[in-house]
């Protein structure tokens, strides 16, 4: 459950290390696996002088507002074989304008109902899904 102020891991390669959430894409008060929320950026990799002439390096900064799909909770998922999930971490992914990952690579656990919510992408990019 994320919602205002939660904290959370950032596990593509954009730049960004660390993410709050700033308001849940959803009408409700909290966000769960596979929804959208917007975040701002905490902590994120220095970009070196190498990388600034390169158009293709995500440029993020701290205080950057992006849009990130949740891909990890702390909170246990209730699938429906009756088992319950729950990771160490609550961690995300960010976004681009059309809905796709801002990066190209994904380091760490996803968990399975992304696939169940259209996250196709996010689930193929991924080194394991749960």
């Amino acid at each position: 459950m994320i919602q205002l102020k939660s904290r959370l891991n950032v596990i593509d390669n954009s730049g960004a290390i660390v993410a709050e959430c700033i308001k849940v894409l959803k009408n409700a008060r909290w966000a769960s696996v596979g929804d959208e929320i917007v975040v701002s950026v905490k902590k994120a990799r220095p970009i070196s002088e190498k990388t600034t002439n390169v158009q293709s390096a995500a440029k993020l900064r701290k205080g950057d507002v992006r849009r990130a799909v949740i891909v990890r909770t702390k909170k246990e998922i209730r699938r429906p074989d009756g088992r319950y999930v729950r990771f160490d971490d609550n961690a995300c992914v960010l976004l681009n304008n059309n809905q796709q990952p801002l990066g190209s690579r994904i380091l760490g656990l996803v968990s399975a109902e992304l696939r169940f919510k259209n996250w196709i992408k996010i689930v193929s990019l991924a080194p394991r899904v749960v």
